[in-house]
């Protein structure tokens, strides 16, 4: 107890959902979660990042049958669950990972694995500012100018309706109907909308990156 004889705040219990089990279906028969950033698959990095980020557990969602994603994994602090229903879409990712989740925790960290540029600070961030007591139950990345992105935290309060989640509605119906518990968070640039699903957008995104790269290099 404090000075004043009250209980001192507790720093609430949070979960990162790592949602991996999507097909890749507009690679052209690439794996997006497999492609490498600095010799790293996009899938490890994205997990270091949010194992590095504060939260207090991390669980990815795979396919039934992921020996490469398993791999891209092995060695970091990350739980897998599988997920049988993987094919009908990420609604059924985050319903199998929220009954995975730690039954004590406060809150769940909903992030995409194809999303590069996060680091654990804008992870961090969130988490900052998840404070279920003071209302702040859904915390949302925005890009720098205000549109919203990726991660989501959500409170335990919506776990019962993410538990129902199906299809690829993800968590976006619950976001529309609980604005009132929305708060964000603008993280740098257009972090927080870059996810790469072609190998078109892996090009660009790769080019765009060597070229910020040379002309830090030429500063």
């Amino acid at each position: 107890r404090s000075a004043a004889g009250a209980e001192p705040s507790r720093r609430p219990r949070v979960g990162a959902l790592l949602l991996a089990a999507g097909q890749s279906r507009r690679m052209a028969g690439r794996d997006k979660l497999m492609e490498e950033i600095a010799g790293e698959p996009v899938l490890a990095r994205v997990a270091r990042a949010l194992a590095a980020s504060g939260v207090d557990e991390v669980i990815a969602v795979l396919r039934p049958d992921d020996p490469a994603r398993s791999a891209a994994l092995a060695g970091l602090p990350v739980r897998i669950v599988r997920n049988p229903r993987a094919a009908e879409g990420m609604g059924t990712s985050i319903a199998c990972a929220i009954a995975a989740l730690d039954p004590a925790a406060d809150g769940a960290l909903i992030a995409l694995a194809d999303m590069p540029e996060l680091e654990a600070r804008d992870h961090a961030r969130l988490l900052a500012a998840f404070d279920p007591g003071e209302g702040r139950e859904i915390v949302r990345a925005t890009t720098e100018d205000g549109a919203p992105g990726h991660p989501v935290l959500i409170g335990r309060r919506f776990f019962e309706p993410l538990a129902a989640s199906g299809g690829d509605e993800g968590a976006r119906r619950l976001l529309q109907e609980h604005r009132d518990f929305v708060v964000t968070v603008a993280l740098p640039g257009e972090r927080a909308r870059t996810d790469l699903d072609t190998p078109e957008a892996w090009a660009a995104w790769r080019a765009a990156r060597a070229a910020a790269e040379r002309a830090a290099e030429g500063a």
